[in-house]
């Protein structure tokens, strides 16, 4: 779909006039040898005629358009550098040792996105989806409005929908991209009116079930120099098994590959030759940094998970693949159906790297040299210059917030790990599972026996000293929103003994088997996780346990989760049969109720000691 009048009108970005060296460029193609007839030597004592050499062939120019994208993914509205384990990336010294260096920051991403611009003059930034959602306070607190602005600020022109861009609903998602304010909050200043996102979402494998129609544009085209470029994109199909129900109600998720395979076969038809897929579906590099070599040792091979699969079937025509969701670092190239090589990358996640992706276009032709193309992974790092123009943009919103951030709901004794912790029972998936049984444990508040976690709404970690200037410590509500931001409500259920080992076993089985979803665990809760085994008998029934004793499959036990796990999210199913459903306060006000009641200046909470999920076998060092 061509660029709408309102974004051209709205953007006006301009790329940069005149050949650089990186630009437009000439290649020499050899061409056959010409056919020069054979000369028989003239007989003596005769004229001989001169014969003149014949004119050598000059090899054709191909002028090749050199189109520079930056790409990113997974941003989640992180403007302020990221605390913890999610502000660092991976990569290896000089002497080799992996080392986790302080990256990511809007203020510093935008500096290295300007900066990589540069002597080029075609050039265009994209993403793969979860701009936005999944936030900390600064956004989040804002409906991520200041998200999409710093977008705009930084030269965004292209995304994909990602699965979180469905939080808060598709009307929401269609307000970030038109403008407007929110329907319930209003606007955050007077005469300050969102006026939306100035680059293009899209959500082609999105369908409004009535209509049939993607509720976004499924393509956008620009012309670069004269050149067509196609971005097709789509996010994963699973999307309605990881967003509560109401964030997707009426809409239809379509396959990945045939989507963009679709799609292209429209393009083509428009005389589009160089097309990209942005796809909000990733892998998992086998490398621990974030440049580690994907492809040794062969093509694809140091690379799994559902986009290995989707690559290997998208139409030959598609000339490279920015993907995400799994907020890994990789750049890879993986066959395309005919057997060729094809780019594929992600920048791992909140802003710490951009990739940087090099398409060489025959301008005759508009086809892209394959053969030729080049990606790099670059570290945003805190090193540089920060951007004025997004410092401000910042600093207005922290203005605005900051009586509610900096309220002060608990202390620590040391960093509580979330996200940033590779055991499958995480310090701070106890802490929170811990609150959400001392919220709902009270009859009237449910009457809860136990509570679960899921690991994915972990999104932070607990820092002992963050960024900020509370001290040592202290646990602001910004800090406590950035760990659970999505504010999904407590629910607590009846379910049966049977119901609940179904649900353990649902971890490591079925949609889960290959990368399990380890529940958080309560005190008192305990139970063994054998990785000798395989599927559903990796969770060693017998070993279940509450308070001592053994779980008994016909009794009922009540159990508190959030909305979305009992709603049978992240693939546990055995949780939606669930009964006399209570609905609790949201899981952060559960949350900093209790690091508020269970800490103090003088006696912080402290790490809790992984003690309720035993881990036997390959991996059980990671407990």
């Amino acid at each position: 779909m061509s660029e709408s009048t309102r974004t051209r009108a709205r953007r006006r970005r301009l790329l940069t006039a005149g050949a650089a060296s990186v630009g437009l460029v000439a290649l020499a193609i050899p061409a056959a040898a010409a056919s020069v007839p054979a000369h028989h030597p003239a007989p003596k004592h005769h004229h001989v005629p001169v014969h003149h050499p014949a004119p050598k062939h000059q090899p054709p120019k191909v002028h090749v358009e050199n189109l520079q994208l930056l790409a990113i993914n997974d941003f989640h509205g992180n403007l302020e550098p990221p605390a913890g384990s999610s502000g660092t990336i991976q990569e290896k010294d000089a002497t080799g040792a992996v080392v986790s260096t302080p990256a990511g920051g809007v203020e510093y991403l935008a500096t290295e996105l300007r900066k990589a611009r540069k002597g080029h003059r075609s050039s265009l930034t994209v993403a793969a989806g979860d701009v936005v959602g999944a936030s900390p306070l600064l956004s989040g607190l804002f409906h991520d409005e200041p998200t999409i602005e710093a977008m705009n600020k930084l030269g965004l022109d292209v995304t994909s929908v990602g699965n979180h861009e469905f939080d808060e609903g598709s009307a929401e998602l269609l307000r970030l991209q038109n403008g407007g304010c929110h329907p319930t909050d209003g606007c955050y200043a007077k005469g300050r009116k969102f006026k939306g996102a100035d680059f293009e979402y899209l959500a082609a494998n999105v369908t409004n079930e009535k209509t049939g129609k993607p509720i976004l544009a499924p393509y956008w085209v620009k012309k670069v120099n004269g050149i067509k470029v196609g971005f097709i994109g789509v996010t994963l199909k699973g999307t309605p098994d990881i967003v509560t129900a109401a964030g997707v109600k009426g809409l239809k998720f379509g396959g990945e590959v045939e989507t963009v395979n679709k799609y292209t076969a429209q393009l083509k038809k428009q005389g589009v030759k160089t097309i990209v897929a942005l796809i909000h579906e990733g892998g998992y590099p086998a490398g621990n940094t974030y440049d580690a070599d994907c492809d040794s040792p062969g093509a694809g091979a140091g690379i799994s998970g559902p986009i290995v699969d989707i690559a290997k079937k998208i139409d030959p025509e598609v000339d490279a693949i920015v993907t995400g969701h799994t907020h890994n670092a990789y750049n890879c190239t993986i066959p395309d159906p005919a057997g060729k090589p094809r780019r594929v990358t992600s920048a791992a996640s909140f802003g710490r790297l951009y990739t940087e992706i090099y398409l060489p276009i025959n301008r005759a032709t508009g086809d892209v040299i394959r053969s030729s193309v080049t990606a790099a992974n670059h570290v945003v790092r805190r090193t540089v210059p920060k951007a004025a123009d997004l410092t401000d943009l910042i600093s207005y919103y922290q203005k605005i917030a900051e009586p509610i951030a900096n309220r002060t709901v608990g202390y620590i004794s040391a960093d509580i790990n979330g996200r940033g912790s590779s055991a499958y029972e995480k310090p701070l998936g106890d802490v929170i599972a811990d609150a959400q049984l001392t919220g709902l444990a009270p009859a009237d508040k449910g009457g809860a026996q136990l509570a679960l976690m899921n690991p994915g709404g972990i999104r932070a970690d607990l820092v002992q000293q963050a960024s900020g200037s509370e001290g040592d410590g202290v646990v602001t509500y910004a800090e406590a929103f950035a760990v659970q931001p999505f504010t999904n409500m407590m629910n607590v259920i009846d379910l049966t003994g049977a119901q609940l080992i179904a649900g353990l076993q649902q971890q490591v089985s079925g949609s889960n088997e290959a990368a399990p979803k380890i529940l958080q665990v309560s005190r008192g809760f305990t139970y063994t996780l054998d990785l000798t085994k395989s599927g559903a008998d990796r969770v060693v029934v017998s070993s279940v346990r509450l308070n001592g004793e053994p779980i008994d499959p016909a009794k009922t036990y009540r159990v508190a989760m959030n909305e979305f796990l009992a709603g049978g999210g992240d693939g546990f199913a055995a949780f939606a049969g669930g009964t006399n459903k209570l609905v609790g306060a949201s899981d952060l006000d559960v949350f900093t109720d209790y690091l508020t009641a269970h800490s103090s200046a003088a006696a912080p909470l402290a790490p809790p000691a992984q003690d309720r999920i035993t881990v036997v076998g390959p991996g059980s060092d990671l407990n």
